[in-house]
């Protein structure tokens, strides 16, 4: 189902496409200055941290050196970012685990492997285990990690009650335009994909176009999609994680005392950012309540039935979204963390 891949709604939430900029100056002898996409809202908790994080820079890089952020995904989706930062029109972006894996899939082992994670311990746990190796696939491929990030958890919405992944399969659930593999996935299992791009969600729910969505609860309430889609499934079905990325080429063009700067700042505002997102997942979903939002329960029958769901998915998860080694890696040390902290 879309679920597998839910982060991809994160290129949702003004994802304006915007004209071309003009490409970063290379040369080591100009001033350092870092242009920084995400699709992050103005005045956001994400924002806030990010502009921390710049102002320490600065502060520390000396005169000439400039850090511009732009919010509300006026640099268009995360794949649009990173191909930005490819040709030099970007040179950092905060992203999903969706946009990451553009770079290197093996990101995607965080958060492509829905029901594996009971909580945010063991998602810590199982990141910190395979940190190592994803900074290193995404150095190889030109980009430093800044810092890692997530923003709460993933949950089904619908128009019409629903609980059961049954129920499910009586709806039209929403999948990126683009995303034929994903599509397939769930026609084969079921289900009944609608296409469509981002910014047509919420018209498509209006409409009855789509009638259910995979959504995070932030994302949910910025989008407005539970004024139409009132009903959520309290299931954590997989976290939204994701991390602040520089290009290596801006990351050499700094100076020493830059570069400690620059990720020290970064250490401190990734730490904001996993805390806040993590509050207003909640909050959002206590926000949502207030206008009317349903939240239906979980029992342990229906989380198995979900969990079934997934994990019949894992082989072609495996095989074709995440490296085999990183995938089970992960599962590893999840299973490494509960035999340590067994009751």
């Amino acid at each position: 189902m879309q679920c597998f891949t839910i982060a991809r709604v994160l290129v949702m939430v003004a994802a304006l496409l915007a004209g071309g900029l003009p490409a970063v100056p290379a040369s080591a002898d100009e001033p350092v200055k870092i242009r920084l996409g995400t699709l992050a809202p103005k005045g956001s908790s994400y924002h806030r941290a990010l502009q921390e994080m710049a102002e320490k820079w600065r502060a520390a890089s000396g005169a000439g050196a400039s850090f511009i952020i732009y919010t509300d995904g006026t640099q268009g989706g995360e794949a649009d970012m990173v191909r930005r930062m490819r040709v030099g029109q970007l040179n950092a972006a905060l992203l999903s685990g969706v946009g990451m894996a553009e770079i290197d899939k093996g990101v995607g082992a965080i958060q492509f492997i829905p029901m594996l994670f009971r909580d945010w311990a063991e998602v810590d746990y199982a990141r910190e285990k395979v940190r190592g190796a994803l900074e290193q696939r995404l150095a190889e491929k030109g980009f430093v990690v800044l810092f890692w990030g997530d923003a709460g958890w993933v949950r089904y919405f619908a128009k019409d009650p629903a609980v059961h992944p049954a129920d499910f399969k009586r709806t039209k659930m929403w999948v990126n335009a683009n995303d034929t593999q994903q599509s397939d996935l769930m026609k084969s299992m079921g289900y009944q994909p609608v296409p469509l791009e981002v910014t047509d969600i919420l018209p498509g729910l209006q409409t009855g176009l789509i009638t259910a969505l995979p959504m995070g609860t932030f994302y949910a309430l910025a989008g407005q999609f539970d004024t139409v889609a009132k009903h959520m499934l309290d299931l954590k079905w997989a976290p939204l994680v994701g991390g602040a990325v520089l290009t290596k080429k801006s990351w050499d063009a700094m100076s020493p005392a830059g570069r400690d700067a620059l990720k020290a700042a970064a250490q401190q505002a990734g730490a904001k950012i996993r805390e806040r997102g993590r509050q207003e997942d909640q909050e959002a979903v206590e926000a949502m309540k207030k206008r009317g939002l349903t939240v239906h329960a979980v029992t342990s029958e229906v989380e198995g039935e979900w969990r079934k769901l997934a994990e019949e998915a894992y082989p072609k998860i495996r095989s074709e979204w995440v490296p085999a080694e990183i995938f089970d890696d992960v599962r590893a040390a999840v299973q490494e963390y509960r035999k340590q902290h067994a009751k």
